[in-house]
């Protein structure tokens, strides 16, 4: 039997306080909930909101992390693209990037295809599985007080890290980054290697 999520933190705020004072992060958010939580924090180019590939965030970070090991990569994403990837779990516990962090804003539902229910609210641990596959940093987030650690535990550049929070399931307006997936790929990519980047392959 499912049980009702009453650890639940608002998932917009939560988002603003880990963005707070970011740098030069580069940050990955899965599609839906956690793309335009990003954006209404405030849109830029070390942003890639992904607007499909389910299941895939977790992996393009660790892309992300390899290429780039002096920057704080953070991804973040849903409970539902994550239980889609968890096989990604294991390549990243292995390949242990230390600028790597993972965050699952977890609200225990599908929001972008009617808010069915996932596997994390019949008792499945995102957190326990992370561990299993060899995280040595975890952490479940579900109370104000924990925001900052986790901020400080994502900036600490000791990852991988992986960290789920209890988010609650409202609705929120939303604010939409740009659609084409193309530009949000290239203006990342000039972010990071320069105005020149367009002519490298």
């Amino acid at each position: 039997m499912a049980t009702a999520n009453t650890r639940a933190l608002d998932r917009r705020e939560l988002c603003r306080a880990v963005l707070a004072d970011r740098g030069d992060m580069l940050v990955v958010a899965g599609l839906g909930a956690p793309a335009w939580d990003i954006t209404a924090v405030g849109d830029c180019p070390e942003n890639l909101p992904l607007w499909g590939g389910m299941g895939a965030a977790a992996m393009i970070g660790l892309g992300l992390s390899i290429a780039q090991p002096r920057r704080t990569v953070l991804v973040i994403t849903g409970d539902g693209e994550m239980l889609m990837g968890l096989g990604s779990l294991a390549t990243i516990a292995v390949k242990r990037p230390p600028n790597l962090a993972i965050l699952v804003q977890d609200n225990e539902h599908y929001g972008e295809t009617g808010m069915q229910e996932t596997a994390t609210r019949y008792g499945v641990d995102l957190v326990a599985i992370a561990r299993g596959a060899g995280f040595a940093r975890t952490m479940l987030v579900t109370s104000a007080d924990q925001v900052a650690p986790l901020r400080e535990a994502i900036h600490a550049g000791a990852g991988p890290l992986f960290a789920v929070a209890k988010v609650d399931a409202a609705s929120l307006p939303l604010v939409l980054p740009p659609r084409d997936g193309a530009y949000l790929q290239a203006r990342m990519r000039e972010a990071v290697l320069g105005p020149e980047a367009h002519h490298q392959l």
